[in-house]
């Protein structure tokens, strides 16, 4: 039997939209301005196949963006454990980039690259520091009398990286993962409203624009109800993933109870 926790945010959400249909009906709000939960969900039928090709464009975009940031993002971590002046050096500048809003970036790129590439390149730079930041932190926080016992064993750098520092550093590093997970998709939309391309190429947020300018106000809440579905089922995949590494011997996945 499903326990009330888990019910309530559903029974939240079914009262805001009960909520929300009602007052457009009985005030008879027009659907240029505020169109009903139920018109939004016959536009996401009606338009699958305008919004369908769109999103999969997106989510592709999301996550190429983030297998590129996890994999420099980790790589980038374990040089910084192995050489401390070269995170002196570097690190400043990957808090540059993650500092500088991804808005200014995307017409500087959208010069020098096409615009596909210049989305995945900006999608990747705003997933890519939380998972440098989370898996630089998560090696250099190894317990100390570990990595002493490993070298008093006489086990070699690789070793010391491979059986102590990245399993101590999994959960920090899984947690990076998720938070670049979520930032790869507003990367990606943020990307695309400021490439402005139609075309196959074209996704979500280009979607929301035109819709926009046609004063399609369904259809842009439509697409706004599939980002933010997508951005669901990534958390949710991810949260998945890291339970299913996690829950075998780290704290942080073992079942809580509450009072």
């Amino acid at each position: 039997m499903t326990p009330p926790r888990a019910l309530a945010p559903l029974t939240a959400l079914a009262l805001a939209l009960a909520a929300w249909e009602t007052l457009v009906r009985v005030n008879g709000v027009p659907a240029y301005i505020l169109p009903a939960p139920s018109l939004v969900l016959t536009t996401l039928w009606s338009d699958r196949a305008v919004l369908a090709p769109s999103l999969l464009v997106t989510l592709r975009t999301a996550m190429a963006a983030l297998f590129l940031a996890t994999t420099g993002g980790l790589a980038l971590a374990i040089l910084f454990a192995r050489a401390r002046w070269l995170e002196r050096a570097l690190y400043p500048f990957a808090v540059i980039m993650q500092v500088t809003p991804v808005v200014a970036i995307a017409p500087l790129l959208l010069i020098y690259a096409e615009p596909q590439t210049a989305v995945l390149a900006c999608a990747f730079l705003v997933a890519f520091f939380p998972i440098l930041a989370n898996a630089s932190l998560g090696l250099s926080s190894t317990d100390r009398g570990l990595v002493d016992l490993f070298r008093l064993s006489r086990a070699t750098r690789m070793q010391e990286l491979v059986h102590l520092r990245l399993p101590a550093a999994l959960p920090q590093i899984l947690a990076g993962i998720r938070i670049g997970g979520g930032l790869s998709l507003v990367g990606a939309v943020v990307a695309e409203i400021a490439a402005g391309t139609a075309g196959a190429g074209a996704g979500l947020a280009f979607r929301i624009v035109e819709a926009g300018y046609r004063l399609n106000i369904p259809r842009m809440f439509a697409a706004l109800v599939l980002i933010a579905l997508a951005g669901l089922v990534i958390f949710a995949v991810l949260n998945w993933l890291s339970a299913r590494l996690l829950s075998p011997w780290h704290e942080s996945a073992a079942p809580r109870r509450l009072g």
